[in-house]
């Protein structure tokens, strides 16, 4: 896919992986929806810098745990700029609550913000990524491959993330490719200390942590080059599923 001049809706692209991967479509030409809920500075600060140096972006918020408003989002973006050809799932939370802490209220929510936005966030853009032959990116993570037992339900969302990938690339075939990028520690939780970073570096076989780029270069890939390409998940995490 020729990405200058398609417009891409990123979810979460206020902070952390999402404001990079939004970042990265943009410095390929394409207009840039900016999903944000609660990020609101970063969201704009982005669409900003995105702005002054010649491209195109706007900012949407929404709380896509909301169903309906998940599934109306991407209509959102298709009416501000004429439609819509990459989706790129990146919203979600991250909370370190063991299997045995794990409250019913803190499984729903992590479920919610994690799993159910990319199914109706996905439902809504469908018909707009059909039309125009678009592309699917979600985030899933190495603890959707991993149990995690101390991010019990984060674990168990992103596992739901990489099947329903799957289940996606079959029903959106074959007009849309659907993918998932499951990232290592290329951007660790903001509260491991230091020690906590270096163990990760260490721990893994390339023997030092990741940066954004990584699982940026991972998403140009399949948008730029993965045409016949669906149903993947990329693993980006310097070996570390290799145990």
């Amino acid at each position: 896919m020729e990405l200058r001049g398609r417009v891409a809706l990123v979810t979460g692209a206020g902070r952390r992986l999402g404001h990079a991967m939004a970042e990265a479509l943009a410095g390929r030409g394409m207009t840039v929806a900016i999903h944000y809920r609660a990020s609101a500075e970063g969201a704009a600060e982005l669409r900003d810098a995105i702005v002054a140096a010649g491209g195109d972006a706007e900012c949407f918020a929404a709380d896509l745990a909301d169903a309906a408003a998940a599934a109306e989002l991407p209509r959102r973006v298709a009416r501000r700029f004429g439609g819509l050809d990459v989706l790129v799932n990146s919203a979600a939370v991250m909370h370190r609550v063991s299997f045995e802490e794990t409250t019913p209220e803190q499984y729903d929510a992590v479920l919610d913000a994690n799993l159910r936005s990319v199914f109706f966030c996905t439902q809504g853009a469908a018909p707009l990524l059909r039309a125009r032959r678009g592309k699917v990116v979600n985030l899933a993570d190495l603890s959707g491959l991993q149990p995690w037992p101390a991010f019990a339900a984060h674990s168990v969302s992103k596992a739901g993330v990489v099947m329903l990938t799957r289940v996606l690339a079959r029903a959106l075939a074959p007009e849309v490719t659907v993918n998932a990028i499951a990232p290592g520690a290329v951007l660790v939780p903001e509260e491991y200390d230091e020690a906590e970073r270096e163990r990760l570096a260490r721990t893994t076989p390339l023997g030092r942590l990741g940066t954004p780029q990584d699982a940026t270069a991972a998403l140009l890939y399949l948008l730029e080059g993965g045409d016949f390409v669906t149903g993947e998940i990329m693993v980006v995490d310097g070996g570390r599923l290799l145990g």
